[in-house]
């Protein structure tokens, strides 16, 4: 092998070292559908990333903005894949507002607690049949 190969790991495999995606091929569809980005540039699994590089990932509604710090070949447990990466704090940010967000909409008006009974149905009925007919 050469030196810049042994310095080098395959994205697809990187991004799953890194637990971005489940399984290599999840990665290697994302890479191949443009949701990451090498360098600014859209690239191809086989691509090598190297120490130093910026990636930009789509995963799902969140993006990350990330710099190479390592490169692991084998999926490890997510304490050791969080040192092969050093995520932007602008990211960060984005994806608190992001998680923000998602939960404000998520505490608005809530359905029942329970299904209505017999009388509620009876109730609900009446109530639409007086709509129709005064309007």
């Amino acid at each position: 092998m050469s030196d810049s190969v042994s310095n080098a790991v395959r994205i697809d495999k990187w991004l799953w070292a890194a637990r971005f995606f489940k399984t290599r091929s999840a990665a290697a569809q994302a890479v191949t559908g443009g949701r990451v980005h090498l360098n600014g540039a859209r690239t191809k699994p086989a691509k090598p990333v190297q120490v130093g590089d910026e990636l930009r990932i789509h995963c799902n509604e969140v993006e990350f903005m990330v710099k190479v710090l390592g490169l692991g070949v084998r999926r490890g447990p997510a304490v050791a894949a969080r040192l092969l990466y050093e995520e932007d704090a602008e990211s960060i940010r984005a994806r608190e507002r992001l998680r923000e967000q998602r939960r404000l909409e998520a505490a608005g008006p809530t359905g029942p607690k329970r299904r209505p009974s017999k009388r509620d149905r009876r109730l609900i009925h009446s109530f639409i049949r007086q709509e129709k007919a005064e309007g």
